[in-house]
């Protein structure tokens, strides 16, 4: 079974006092179902589970009195066995995006205050667009995302004591031993070709059958373009689905630069970028903002109509290329994707760090791939698929004096030179554990 951190969140939540609704956002297959029904049986005598979108009867619930005793008078009468103990009970109502009525109950019960209540949804930013069913300031949140690198380590049996050894070289900045270093990015190179979605791993875990848990990333791909179709309100469908298949395009490209002449020619951002918002409130991509200067803070000097897209699972990205580059990534031999790869896994890494995407750059030769805040810097990041790529664009700035340091991402183990800190692209997601903003 892999351990993921949102039990750490949940268990934060039950142990504060006064505790809200909890509301756990996330996109389609990241595992919250699975873990959230793990912690509750765990930790409550009493679990009454409503699944809004397997069982749509149960939306009928919330229709009337949002009184609480009045709907739990309703839920005798679809779960009759259910025991309503204060202190003992906590209801999980899944899918709750399928239910606007059900969201705006989780204000009564957060005034009632007798029984936790944790909801799940997934596309609640697409659902959020009923604005009325917000029960604003009556809910705590929470987001989930596929599995970060660091539970892909506990998947694979890291402890902490092995990773801390990881996190104590990245402190220092000393090369790790070459065993070790060459066994991550062997880990890392799996962690790209298979994303973080809990069920592509598990079955390579229980398995090792590389092409089993292709056959399901591809599934998850067709479940994202399935909720396009079902979703998206009209011209919005195909516009979304325009978009999202031109992600691989566009990050092949020398200057990443979302263009909308890609989707379609001539076409710019009257016609898409509402599809392109979709997208992102779906879940499924990562917006990458252009910078006006490396300066804090990073969102004050935000272009606002210049960015790069991502998608938010690496997996997903390879799920869209052709058969066989699952292979080449293994291999090391992905061609022009490989750079797109390498970048978009250190803009998921990012991600799920928690931080806000952004780069500095006016074309392909002078681009600097991300833009981080790092122990209290503006920190020029450039991302490198091989070791023998150097970091030119981010020497120049920094003989410039646009940057007083940098750091250089890839497959080289840690070290500093002029300024620029090699970090193999492994130890990213530690950087902000480490190192703090």
């Amino acid at each position: 079974m892999l351990e993921r951190k949102i039990t750490q969140e949940l268990s934060a939540w039950k142990k504060r006092d006064n505790h809200l609704p909890l509301l756990v956002s996330g996109a389609r297959q990241v595992g919250k179902t699975h873990s959230i029904t793990q912690f509750v049986h765990k930790e409550y005598t009493n679990v009454i589970s409503l699944n809004f979108a397997q069982n749509p009867q149960y939306a009928s619930i919330f229709s009337g009195s949002l009184e609480v005793d009045e709907m739990l008078k309703r839920i005798s009468l679809f779960v009759p066995t259910v025991k309503y103990v204060p202190g003992e009970t906590v209801f999980f109502f899944d899918e709750i995006q399928e239910s606007p009525h059900a969201r705006t109950a989780l204000k009564f019960f957060a005034l009632d205050k007798r029984f936790d209540v944790i909801a799940s949804g997934s596309l609640l930013g697409i659902s959020y667009k009923d604005e009325t069913s917000l029960p604003v300031g009556y809910v705590d949140h929470c987001h989930m995302n596929s599995l970060d690198f660091e539970e892909f380590l506990w998947a694979y049996g890291y402890n902490e004591s092995a990773i801390s050894v990881l996190k104590e070289h990245l402190e220092t900045i000393t090369a790790l031993p070459s065993e070790i270093h060459n066994k991550m990015l062997e880990l890392l190179r799996e962690y790209a070709v298979l994303g973080g979605m809990p069920n592509v791993v598990q079955h390579f875990l229980d398995t090792h059958n590389i092409n089993e848990a292709i056959r399901i990333q591809k599934n998850i791909l067709r479940d994202y373009r399935a909720d396009i179709a079902k979703y998206a309100e009209g011209a919005e469908k195909s516009k979304a689905r325009a978009c999202f298949d031109s992600i691989p395009r566009q990050l092949a490209r020398d200057y990443k630069k979302f263009s909308y002449s890609v989707v379609e020619k001539k076409a710019g951002g009257r016609k898409y970028q509402g599809s392109l918002q979709w997208l992102y409130d779906a879940g499924i991509i990562n917006f990458c903002h252009n910078l006006e200067a490396i300066d804090l803070p990073l969102e004050g000097n935000v272009k606002s109509d210049n960015f790069k897209v991502y998608t938010r699972d690496t997996g997903i990205l390879l799920a869209m290329l052709e058969a066989g580059s699952h292979r080449d990534v293994l291999t090391g031999n992905l061609g022009i994707y490989k750079g797109a790869l390498y970048e978009n896994l250190a803009a998921d890494i990012f991600t799920k760090e928690n931080r806000a995407l952004y780069f500095y750059g006016e074309g392909a030769h002078r681009e600097i791939d991300f833009v981080i805040r790092d122990k209290g810097e503006a920190v020029p990041v450039e991302v490198k698929s091989s070791d023998n790529k150097k970091a030119k664009s981010l020497t120049s700035l920094i003989a410039q004096g646009k940057a007083r340091r940098g750091i250089k991402l890839g497959t080289n183990n840690l070290g500093t030179t002029n300024n620029i800190e090699t970090i193999p692209l492994y130890l990213a997601p530690f950087l902000l554990e480490v190192r703090g903003l």
